[in-house]
């Protein structure tokens, strides 16, 4: 069951009750001065995101690039090692007495 405010009033006690009367008294005072404080330091704050987020961008995006080429990179040394045998074969001692005319 849902609680009543009855249940909130006994439960603060009269410290309680005073300053929810004192918080709903001051508050057309105050609502008006901490909205003036508080727009700037919101603002302040939603630049700096934007600010951090375009930098962002410009890095991963350049992580992004280097990340391509050290791909490729290895894609091309993979090809290469594919064409390029494993082994190059040793001239034979038949070959080498054949060349010099023995």
């Amino acid at each position: 069951m849902a609680p009543k405010i009855t249940d909130f009033i006994e439960d603060a006690g009269a410290p309680g009750l005073i300053a929810g009367i004192g918080a709903v008294l001051l508050a057309p005072v105050l609502l008006p001065v901490f909205a003036g404080i508080g727009k700037p330091i919101a603002k302040s704050i939603i630049k700096g995101g934007i600010v951090a987020y375009e930098k962002s961008k410009g890095a991963f995006a350049e992580l992004g690039e280097t990340w391509e080429d050290v791909v490729a990179e290895a894609k091309a040394e993979l090809a290469e090692d594919k064409e390029t045998p494993a082994f190059e074969p040793a001239a034979s001692t038949i070959d080498a007495s054949a060349e010099n005319g023995v």
